[in-house]
C-alpha cells in the first residue's frame, strides 16, 4: 500500500523519511526518526510498535535486523508487514513478509533503504534508490527528490492519497515534519510545501 525512502546523510547524520501511499495520514503511523539513533518506516499492514519500540530498542544500542527481528520473532502476523531502518552508524535493515501484497519488495542500499508493497513494479524502488545516491545537497531534498522518481516511476497501483517527510537533525534549521493527510496529488504538494518552508525559515 505504500512507498518509502528511510536514509541517513553520511556527511551530517541527518535521519529522515519519505513516504506516500493510497490511504489518508501515512505520516501519522509509518514513520518514526530520532536524532542521533535511526529511522524506520512500518509499512503494508501496520505495526506501530515496531516503530515506537524499534526506536527504544535502536536507542539501547541492538542493530537494526537485531532490534527489528526480535520484536517481529514477537508479531504472529510478520508476514504481513514490511518495515525499513537505519541507524546512526549507517546500519540498514529491511524485511517484506511473504502475504505482503505484490509487488512488494526492498532494497537496502548505502546509507538507504527503499521498500514498497502494493505497487505498479518494482520499477518504484528501483528509481527511488537510483535518484537518492545521484542526488547531493541535504537529506530532506534527496529524500523527497527519490520519493517522486518512485511515484513518477508508478507508486502505489491504486492511486494516490498522502505523503510525509520527516527529518531529524542537530541543526534546528534542517528538521522537517511535513505531512499531506488527504490530497489527489500528495507528493507534488509535499514538495509544494517543502519549498514554502525553506523559504520562510531558510
Amino acid at each position: 500500500m505504500t512507498f518509502s525512502v528511510t536514509a541517513r546523510c553520511l556527511n551530517t547524520g541527518d535521519l529522515g523519511i519519505a513516504i506516500s501511499t493510497a490511504v489518508p495520514a501515512v505520516g501519522n503511523r509509518c514513520i518514526y526518526v530520532k536524532v542521533d539513533v535511526g529511522a524506520i518506516a512500518t509499512q503494508s499492514f501496520t505495526n506501530v510498535m515496531l516503530g515506537t519500540h524499534g526506536i527504544k530498542l535502536l536507542e539501547l544500542g541492538l542493530s537494526p535486523d537485531n532490534a527489528i527481528t526480535s520484536l517481529l520473532e514477537e508479531d504472529e502476523n510478520k508476514e504481513q508487514r514490511q518495515v525499513g531502518v537505519i541507524d546512526s552508524l549507517g546500519r540498514a535493515f529491511a524485511w517484506t513478509g511473504t502475504k505482503c501484497v505484490d509487488w512488494a519488495g526492498h532494497l537496502v542500499g548505502s546509507d538507504h533503504v527503499v521498500a514498497g508493497n502494493m505497487l505498479v513494479s518494482k520499477d518504484t524502488i528501483m528509481v527511488m534508490s537510483a535518484s537518492f545516491q545521484s542526488t547531493s545537497g541535504e537529506l530532506s531534498n534527496r529524500l523527497l527528490t527519490a520519493l517522486e522518481a518512485g511515484q513518477n516511476a508508478g507508486g502505489d497501483k491504486r492511486g494516490r492519497v498522502s505523503a510525509a517527510l520527516l527529518v531529524a537533525s542537530k541543526q534546528a534549521k534542517r528538521y522537517h515534519n511535513l505531512r499531506v493527510d488527504a490530497h489527489s496529488d500528495p507528493v507534488n504538494e509535499l514538495r509544494r510545501i517543502y519549498n514554502l518552508t525553506k523559504k520562510r525559515y531558510d
